[in-house]
């Protein structure tokens, strides 16, 4: 899969700057879980202000940095889905310069369906899963990782 389906734009805040006047390396995380928030809302999956509702939790994410990202960059978070599994899935993520195009930093990350009041892992809701797989075209059949 090539395409991404959803763009979120990011402004660049002086506060996000480190000393050497590019983007600190933390707040690319940040800039991947604004996109990601972004999508999930974008798709109708998260219907309320509360984020115990949102029923995901985080469990794995990696960033791979390509260019340092400068004070006035005008950014994009590209996101999507690549497999869906029964209780986790999979998203990547391209960050980019939205004028000029090229890439800046890449990342993936694996979140886990979670009910916030047992405190369990859950089965992906089917409604996320239609939803998702439709925008993205994915089949429905689970990949091979368990998950």
């Amino acid at each position: 899969m090539s395409t991404y389906h959803f763009f979120h734009p990011i402004e660049i805040r002086y506060g996000d700057l480190d000393p050497q006047g590019h983007v600190n390396n933390a707040k690319y995380l940040t800039y991947l879980e604004q996109a990601r928030i972004q999508y999930i809302k974008h798709l109708g999956l998260w219907k309320s202000n509360s984020f115990i509702d949102v029923g995901i939790i985080l469990a794995e994410v990696r960033v791979v940095y390509r260019q340092p990202i400068l004070f006035g960059t005008p950014i994009q978070v590209g996101v999507r889905v690549t497999r869906l599994g029964n209780k986790s899935m999979d998203m990547e993520y391209i960050l980019q310069d939205s004028a000029s195009g090229p890439e800046m930093a890449n990342g993936s990350s694996v979140l886990v369906a979670y009910d916030y009041r047992s405190q369990q892992t859950i089965p992906i809701p089917d409604h996320w899963r239609k939803q998702i797989a439709t925008f993205e075209g994915l089949d429905l059949q689970q990949s091979p990782r368990t998950g």
